[in-house]
């Protein structure tokens, strides 16, 4: 005790208990990363306190919106795994690893986005574009709704993943109209080319790399 100038165990009879000051608790880097545009709801709580969490938006988000790229560590084994969530991989150095993410301080806010279960609730497509997973929106979403993703074709066919939704009653849903826009749908930001599907465009738009 700073006052008796003794050295206890435990509280001083005399003087009591020291006032503890506590340190401010800071969000995690995933959490940190949201746009202020979406925000974290509480789904469900399951043993433990531990929190099932999706992503709303706030407001109205156009089609064509690009989130990305998905950040998480790069393993040749995934550590942790949620059904709930996308298994994700990419190319690398002529290796292919999977975005690993044990805890929300190794990656972004996107870790958090949950897989659609069918077409009708998809509002994100997920693809590699130049060694990068990104999320694009496949239509308007409108405030109150939960962003969910599936692969875009090319990607399940990377990922070795089924290209289709498979419903909760097991019947098989064709992959959403990511593949099946109008030919001028999809439109090179540098050169205005256009492109039927998200994958073409991904592939010639590594062509201007050192632009993005």
């Amino acid at each position: 005790c700073e006052d008796c100038g003794k050295s206890l165990i435990g509280e001083c009879r005399l003087h009591g208990p020291l006032i503890r000051a506590k340190d401010r608790v800071i969000p995690s880097r995933a959490r940190l990363t949201l746009p202020h545009y979406l925000t974290l709801r509480v789904l469900e709580l399951q043993a433990g306190n531990q929190q099932i969490l999706g992503v709303f938006a706030k407001k109205v988000i156009q089609k064509r919106t690009q989130f990305g790229p998905y950040v998480g560590q790069l393993s040749t084994k995934l550590t942790c795994y949620d059904e709930s969530r996308l298994v994700l991989q990419v190319l690398k150095d002529g290796g292919k690893y999977f975005l690993d993410t044990p805890n929300e301080d190794c990656g972004n806010w996107m870790m958090f986005v949950r897989l659609a279960r069918n077409q009708e609730e998809q509002t994100l497509v997920a693809y590699q574009h130049c060694g990068e997973v990104y999320f694009t929106t496949v239509k308007p979403i409108e405030p109150h709704t939960e962003l969910k993703v599936w692969y875009a074709a090319d990607y399940a066919k990377f990922m070795e993943a089924s290209a289709v939704f498979i419903k909760e009653e097991s019947v098989v849903c064709p992959l959403p109209p990511v593949a099946k826009e109008p030919v001028d749908a999809w439109i090179c930001s540098s050169c205005r080319s256009t492109f039927a599907t998200f994958a073409l465009l991904e592939s010639h738009q590594c062509m201007h790399k050192d632009r993005v």
